[in-house]
């Protein structure tokens, strides 16, 4: 019986995407990528983020949806994989690409903003905007199950 929380401990430090919503099924398709997803669409989901992650497959990434749109910023504490940060306005224009943003494990964390009011927020793996040509003004098409309002 006490192996049981500490598997349960593991499962969630190993996995992912533990805590988020339907990752196999999601894609969002930027620069003629399609990346797969896992969703942060509500609070709890989107303050753990990709927190203590050690690896995530190249074609993967992680789609924040909020209910409104605003100016956004990101922080990466515990954080153990440098990322790309991309946010988007509500019609999935990108507005901002912070590029290679290092992982944080300090208690005191920069934050990366978005410059402009964003209503999305993508994280892939850093390099991933420069290696697909992810750019200002490219349009991220989600897939037809993401909520658009923030909310599961």
């Amino acid at each position: 019986m006490p192996r049981f929380p500490f598997f349960l401990m593991l499962l969630t430090i190993a996995s992912p995407f533990v805590g988020c919503t339907e990752a196999s099924k999601s894609w969002v398709e930027v620069a003629n990528q399609r990346f797969t997803v896992a969703l942060a669409v509500d609070e709890p989901a989107r303050q753990e983020g990709l927190m203590h992650r050690q690896s995530m497959p190249l074609d993967h990434g992680m789609l924040f949806v909020f209910s409104d749109e605003q100016p956004r910023a990101f922080w990466m504490k515990n954080t153990l994989i440098a990322l790309d940060i991309i946010y988007a306005d509500r019609h999935g224009r990108i507005v901002k690409v912070l590029r290679d943003v290092p992982p944080c494990r300090s208690a005191s964390c920069p934050s990366y903003p978005s410059d402009a009011p964003a209503k999305f927020t993508l994280e892939l793996n850093a390099g991933s905007s420069v290696r697909h040509g992810i750019e200002v003004g490219a349009i991220l098409t989600l897939a037809p199950e993401i909520p658009r309002d923030g909310q599961p």
